[in-house]
């Protein structure tokens, strides 16, 4: 999965969400948690404390105002962390008396800020640094004395039950992230495998090994595919009526104009008579030209067209030794059993025809036709090649070379390069209009290919056709 996934990009963000909403709760309890374990905690601290408010109040009969036990050993430990302290405030002295558990030592009192409040809770500082849980509460006798009674205890406990939660919190959380990453990832890669469906057959598609997108989809992305078929369907629409139109124009002007030529040769050698034709050849040529051009670029508009090309090398290379049959010409063929063209099969055998036609008509007795199937490795070198590369062919993959050989005269890098062009003859002995070779040219480009000549290993032309490849 590539990190510029739509899958990946979903899971991380989900992932991200579900951390921080985790972090957030789980902070939010452990504080609603630590809280509810202090308003427990100060209850129990509230019981004693209001022990000791009733015992000094309201001592038993000849006792002391100032107890020495509430009935928890707690206090009796010393320096348990758990002590009661009953202050006098209005004697000359401080008469203070607490819990055997504070030994010699007594309780801070709270903020002075709070002075004035009549019940107050909070944390201290207690004996031996201990953190303590204090309450304290005012009391006013009248003429039996004004006192302040507190009660602390050891805060550590609120600590540990807090820790306690917290880590019981945090396995609880760590394991319901695991299940809601996975759950995430779950519904990330079946939400999107209908996607995933659509990209595959559109791949299939477009190497022609369907014509359309099949099958059950989401009603979410029903609307998608059924809007691709109909593109589909309008692409193929258009394609077949401009080669309707272009075969209806190219019968519309065949008839008039072949009436002006016959007039004009009727003529004989009158100037004006030569005229005409001259100017009617270039007319015939100007149109061939022309429609051939709104023929071949409507042709590679149709998407999903796929060609076996064994069968067309083939069938091809037995149609011109037979035509050559006179001149005894050996056509070798050496084409791989699984090779396909990306394209049409009327496209590839008027290209390949006319390569192989023109090394019929310069070769002495041998062509040879080689057809390779080349791909981009992995370390971007290529697999299987011809001698000389071409352009066109950087970064298309696969590739599919169609090699065609003569042990005619061939030609010099001059005439290479001349070969191609519209209309080009460099021998008019031969028959021919100079049309096919431009037309391969053409052709080929509208596939994305190229066509690029050398010398053969046989001592002629050699002619390589690069195509894009197609796959079963």
């Amino acid at each position: 999965m590539r990190t510029n996934s739509l899958a990946l990009r979903l899971f991380l963000w989900a992932a991200a969400w579900t951390l921080v909403i985790l972090i957030l709760t789980g902070i939010a309890l452990s504080t609603l948690y630590r809280h509810a374990v202090e308003r427990a905690f100060d209850r129990r601290l509230d019981v004693y404390l209001r022990t000791l408010v009733a015992d000094v109040a309201s001592p038993e009969e000849g006792g002391d105002k100032f107890p020495q036990s509430i009935g928890e050993p707690l206090f009796e430990l010393p320096l348990s962390g758990w002590y009661w302290q009953v202050t006098r405030l209005d004697a000359k002295k401080p008469d203070i008396r607490s819990s055997r558990s504070l030994w010699d030592s007594s309780l801070p009192h709270l903020a002075a800020d709070q002075a004035s409040v009549e019940y107050r809770q909070g944390y201290a500082q207690g004996p031996e640094d201990q953190r303590l849980r204090l309450v304290e509460r005012s009391i006013d006798l009248g003429d039996e004395g004004k006192y302040l009674i507190a009660v602390a205890g050891d805060a550590s406990e609120i600590d540990d039950e807090t820790r306690s939660f917290d880590r019981a919190i945090s396995l609880t959380f760590g394991a319901l992230t695991l299940a809601l990453l996975l759950t995430t990832a779950l519904q990330v890669r079946f939400g999107l495998a209908p996607l995933t469906r659509i990209s595959q057959r559109l791949a299939a598609i477009r190497s022609g090994r369907a014509e359309r997108l099949e099958g059950q989809f989401p009603v979410e992305i029903a609307p998608l595919a059924r809007e691709t078929n109909a593109l589909l369907d309008a692409n193929r629409e258009i394609v077949e009526r401009a080669r309707t139109h272009v075969g209806n124009l190219a019968h519309a002007l065949k008839t008039p104009l072949s009436v002006i030529v016959n007039e004009a040769a009727a003529r004989g050698e009158e100037p004006l008579a030569k005229k005409v034709r001259e100017q009617a050849d270039i007319m015939r040529d100007q149109i061939a030209r022309q429609l051939e051009r709104a023929r071949l670029a409507a042709r590679p508009t149709v998407v999903g067209t796929l060609t076996d090309v064994p069968p067309v090398v083939t069938a091809l290379a037995r149609t011109m030794e037979k035509l050559y049959r006179a001149r005894d010409i050996a056509i070798a063929v050496d084409v791989p059993e699984h090779a396909f063209f990306r394209g049409e099969q009327q496209d590839l055998e008027e290209m390949l025809g006319n390569l192989v036609d023109n090394g019929c008509k310069w070769a002495q007795s041998r062509v040879a036709i080689e057809v390779v199937a080349a791909k981009t490795n992995s370390d971007g070198e290529r697999g299987p090649r011809s001698t000389k590369p071409d352009a066109a062919d950087k970064g298309e993959k696969p590739r599919l070379r169609i090699i065609v050989d003569d042990d005619g005269p061939g030609l010099s890098p001059e005439e290479r390069e001349q070969v191609a062009r519209r209309g080009q003859r460099l021998d008019e002995s031969k028959p021919g209009s100079g049309l096919g070779l431009s037309i391969v040219v053409e052709l080929a480009a509208l596939y994305n290919g190229a066509l690029t000549f050398g010398t053969a290993p046989i001592g002629g032309l050699r002619a390589e056709l690069a195509l894009p490849a197609g796959a079963p």
